[in-house]
């Protein structure tokens, strides 16, 4: 083992030779169990990172208000050494970034960000600004700086969000950015008693002679003398774990004293006293409650946790006799793997809530699924939300509850209809896609509809087709539309075309098709049947409706109840149907008298033509123009076939 770390010390040791005791050649600080440094450079927030990460660390991380101060403490370092930075405003990146596609959460001190190193949430924030809403791109965190002001404990650098830049186009304003390196532990700068210079190299490629804390596994190169090569003496050791927790350099006794100095120098590089000897030596002591470690220079407290060993929110509990302490964390919390420090406890992973559990630090909190609410106070189950609830449906007709949900349906007549799937519209069965439901008029009504029959037609029993009434003669008054008045709001089928009869030219009766159509409100569609839908179904004067055909619930507007059909009937006197179907009934009978009339006078014609040229065929001679007379002409003649008595009239 000794062999092992002889080599290592070795190796770093050469890997330093030629660093010289020159200043420090970067802007570091170490504090507890982290070392920050702050870097100049315009570059993008990937590049950054990857830069940090080279050396075994991360973009830094700003969990706390010490953590800021850290911070601030190594850019103040920074911009000391940096004149070339003049622009008045400067960024630095940090490592709090949010992925393409997460979007802001306002009920976060993040906001939805996360750490690089690990970590969703922590308590601190110190937000410039309202954040942007924006999920399209990747989001990056920088420490926002006035560089023409000197940085202040009590005025921190604020957090500023924008895009995480790219190679080449590292951002607007960016000037640097800063790294974390953790380690187990840290060991004590080293203390001279006399002149000379101490240079520390940590893991991740540092140097630096001024360290509060020097990080685990780094190298102290120590020369002592006043700047004389010859009288010069060089140490070189390397910060071990001793044991448990506990680091040191493995040296004993103040470094590079003189008697020439005494405790005159450096108070003799003790931790707190120095007492000189009468030779020109000293010894390192301490003060009451203290004790001195094994290195005689160093003291600590008899009490261990009187040095406030525990960092955060936990606190220091000493063991038995008062030798050794533990850190006990509050609850929602744990300790971290240093085991000084608190880290939040995910109680989420135990799945503690019925349906979504949501942590915060130190604690969580259940929230239940879209359609759910809490079952009552004290009570972590979710029950079903009862959409359909008296004065709480949203749907206009039937309504029925799931679980976590709902759907609306419509009553028979109606289909369900809005964005969401909420209302119920009348459907139209009189334009319906397998046709007319009814043989001759269709009337829309609201989740219905009703049948009816022309003029002189009844509406069948079935309430669908239409037959011959009986036939009235009587006189006709008043315009044969009124009996169309009255109804709304519907589809209808007109009635055929008929026969009205008129006079020719020649004074003999025609038919002459006109058509006739029942007076219905403008807004009401047509929509027309073929003819020999149409069935015959009544009396002129008598046009009825079914009753309502489908069975429809008390949605909309409803008839008066009795009123099974729709009837137009005429007047006493008679109306202007009577008269047109008197004028059908005249008008077909002189068209048919007509026809055979002329039917008869063509075969006349077409027998004395015959005749004519039967003539014209025959030779003719002189006897031609002669005829036989009939013998006994006088007796036939004086004979009477229907006389009772022959050869007599009477």
């Amino acid at each position: 083992m000794a062999t092992s770390m002889g080599l290592l010390l070795l190796l770093l040791l050469l890997r330093q030779l030629g660093a010289g005791t020159g200043a420090d050649t970067e802007a570091v600080v170490c504090e507890g169990t982290a070392c920050y440094t702050a870097h100049s450079g315009k570059l993008s927030a990937a590049e950054a990172q990857n830069l940090c990460s080279q050396n075994g660390g991360n973009l830094a991380t700003v969990k706390s208000e010490e953590e800021a101060q850290h911070v601030q403490r190594v850019l103040a370092q920074l911009l000391r050494r940096e004149a070339a930075l003049t622009a008045r405003m400067g960024k630095f990146w940090i490592g709090l970034q949010r992925e393409k596609g997460k979007c802001l959460d306002p009920s976060l001190p993040l906001k939805g960000f996360s750490w690089v190193g690990g970590g969703e949430d922590t308590p601190y924030s110190n937000w410039h600004k309202e954040l942007r809403n924006s999920c399209i791109s990747k989001r990056c965190v920088s420490l926002l700086l006035d560089l023409s002001q000197p940085l202040l404990p009590r005025r921190l650098p604020k957090w500023s969000e924008g895009p995480c830049g790219s190679p080449g186009s590292p951002g607007s304003n960016i000037e640097g950015f800063v790294c974390k390196f953790s380690f187990k532990g840290m060991c004590r700068p080293l203390a001279l008693g006399g002149p000379g210079q101490v240079t520390y190299t940590t893991p991740f490629q540092t140097t630096s002679s001024s360290l509060e804390a020097v990080p685990f596994a780094s190298a102290a190169n120590v020369v002592c003398g006043e700047g004389d090569k010859d009288e010069s003496q060089s140490h070189y050791f390397l910060c071990k774990e001793k044991a448990p927790d506990v680091f040191d350099w493995g040296s004993s006794g103040p470094l590079c004293v003189s008697p020439k100095y005494g405790c005159n120098f450096n108070n003799g590089g003790c931790h707190q006293d120095c007492f000189e000897g009468g030779d020109g030596s000293f010894l390192c002591g301490c003060r009451p409650g203290f004790r001195l470690l094994d290195d005689l220079v160093t003291c600590t407290s008899r009490n261990p946790c009187s040095s406030s060993p525990c960092r955060g929110g936990a606190t220091c509990i000493l063991g038995p006799h008062g030798k050794n302490y533990t850190c006990r964390c509050p609850q929602g919390y744990q300790l971290d793997s240093s085991q000084l420090d608190c880290v939040d406890v995910d109680e989420c992973q135990d799945s503690p809530c019925a349906q979504e559990c949501v942590n915060t630090p130190g604690s969580f909190r259940c929230e239940c699924w879209v359609g759910y609410e809490p079952g009552g106070p004290g009570e972590g189950a979710c029950q079903d939300v009862d959409e359909c609830a008296l004065g709480r449906s949203p749907c206009a007709q039937g309504c029925t509850n799931t679980e976590g949900s709902f759907h609306c349906s419509c009553e028979e007549g109606y289909v369900l209809a809005g964005e969401e799937g909420t209302q119920c519209q009348d459907v139209d069965e009189c334009v319906g896609p397998g046709g007319p439901l009814c043989d001759s008029l269709c009337f829309n009504t609201q989740g219905s509809f009703r049948c009816g029959c022309l003029p002189g037609w009844v509406l069948a029993p079935n309430g669908v087709s239409c037959t011959m009434g009986p036939v009235s003669l009587g006189p006709a008054s008043g315009p044969p539309d009124e009996e169309y008045k009255g109804e709304r709001g519907g589809s209808t089928v007109p009635p055929a075309a008929t026969a009205s009869p008129t006079r020719g030219p020649e004074g003999t009766p025609k038919s002459t098709p006109t058509t006739r159509r029942p007076s219905l409100s403008s807004d009401a569609p047509i929509t027309s049947v073929p003819l020999e839908m149409l069935a015959p179904s009544g009396s002129p004067g008598l046009w009825r409706e079914p009753s309502i055909h489908h069975t429809t619930a008390a949605s909309g507007p409803q008839e008066p109840a009795g009123e099974d059909s729709f009837v137009a009937t005429q007047n006493d006197d008679g109306t202007d149907g009577q008269k047109l179907l008197l004028f059908y009934i005249l008008g077909t009978v002189v068209a048919i008298l007509l026809l055979l009339a002329l039917a008869l006078g063509l075969l006349v014609y077409r027998k004395r033509r015959a005749k004519r040229e039967e003539k014209k065929e025959k030779p003719q001679n002189a006897a031609d123009s002669y005829s036989w007379v009939p013998e006994r002409a006088e007796s036939r003649a004086m004979e009477n076939q229907y006389s009772p008595t022959p050869g007599t009239d009477c």
